[in-house]
C-alpha cells in the first residue's frame, strides 16, 4: 500500500501538467458543459487565460447560454462615460454594467452571434428583439456594428436603422449626425442621426418629457420619452 502511495505521489505531477484547462469563452460554453447550471454572475475568457470576466449569465431565455454585455435594472450605475470606459466596461455583473467593447469583439470574433435584446416597462410588460447575425468591427473601424435577421418578440425592430454605424460617445463622436448624439441624449452608442434605440441613456421613471429623449429608450416599443426599467442585450453563439 505504502509503495502504491508513492507511485501515485511521483505520478501526480505528470497527471497534472497533462490536464488541458478549460477556460470558458461565453456564457455559452458554460452552459453545455453542465446545463442545469442556473442564470447568473458566471466569469468566462473572452481574450484568453490573462482576460477574465465577470458576466452575467441568461440560461434560462429562448434556450439559455446567453452572454449578457449590457444590463440596466435599477438606474445604480452611470452609463454617461468616456470612451476609453466602454471600451473597456464597468459596472457590476450582479447589477448594471456594460462589457466592453474590446471583449465583445474579441467574442463575435471567434464564432458566428446571434442577439437578443429583454426589456420590461414600469407596468410588467416583457417583450423581445432577436437578430440572427451580430458581431462588431476593431477599434481600428470605430467598432462599426454589422446586425441582422430581426425577428420579432413584441418589441420592434430598434437595431437595423443602427447597423452599420461606428459606436459613439461623449468625447468620440463617429455618428453619422451634424452633432453629437451621445451628448445630445445623454448616452453611447451605434447612434445613426441619432436614434431608435437608446440603451444606455439615463435611467428615468417610465414616461418623462421633463428632458428630451435622454431615457432607456426602444423606440419602437415604448415611443419616443418613455424610459424602461429594464433592458439587457446578450449574444450567443449561433446554433
Amino acid at each position: 500500500m505504502k509503495l502504491v502511495s508513492v507511485f501515485l505521489l511521483l505520478l501526480a505531477p505528470v497527471l497534472t501538467c497533462c490536464l488541458r484547462l478549460v477556460l470558458p469563452l461565453d456564457c455559452n460554453d458554460i452552459h453545455n458543459h453542465d446545463k442545469s447550471r442556473p442564470s447568473g454572475v458566471y466569469t468566462i475568457y473572452p481574450i484568453g487565460a490573462t482576460s477574465a470576466v465577470q458576466v452575467y449569465c441568461d440560461m434560462d431565455s429562448a434556450g439559455g447560454g446567453w452572454t449578457v454585455f449590457q444590463r440596466r435594472m435599477d438606474g445604480s450605475v452611470n452609463f454617461y462615460r468616456p470612451w476609453d470606459q466602454y471600451k473597456t466596461g464597468f459596472g457590476s455583473a450582479a447589477g448594471e454594467y456594460w462589457l466592453g467593447l474590446e471583449n465583445l469583439f474579441h467574442l463575435t470574433l471567434r464564432k458566428k452571434f446571434e442577439l437578443r435584446v429583454d426589456m420590461e416597462d414600469f407596468s410588467g410588460n416583457k417583450v423581445f428583439a432577436r437578430y440572427s447575425s451580430f458581431s462588431i468591427d476593431p477599434e481600428s473601424h470605430g467598432y462599426r456594428l454589422h446586425v441582422s435577421g430581426f425577428t420579432n418578440g413584441g418589441a420592434g425592430d430598434g437595431l437595423s436603422y443602427h447597423n452599420g454605424q461606428k459606436f459613439s460617445t461623449f468625447d468620440k463622436d463617429q455618428d453619422s449626425h451634424s452633432g453629437n448624439c451621445a451628448r445630445m441624449y445623454l448616452g453611447a452608442f451605434w447612434y445613426n442621426a441619432c436614434d431608435y434605440a437608446n440603451p444606455n441613456g439615463v435611467y428615468r421613471l417610465g414616461a418623462d418629457a421633463t428632458v428630451n429623449r435622454v431615457g432607456v429608450e426602444w423606440v419602437h416599443w415604448k415611443g419616443r420619452n418613455y424610459s424602461l426599467k429594464t433592458i439587457s442585450i446578450k449574444i450567443r453563439p449561433v446554433q
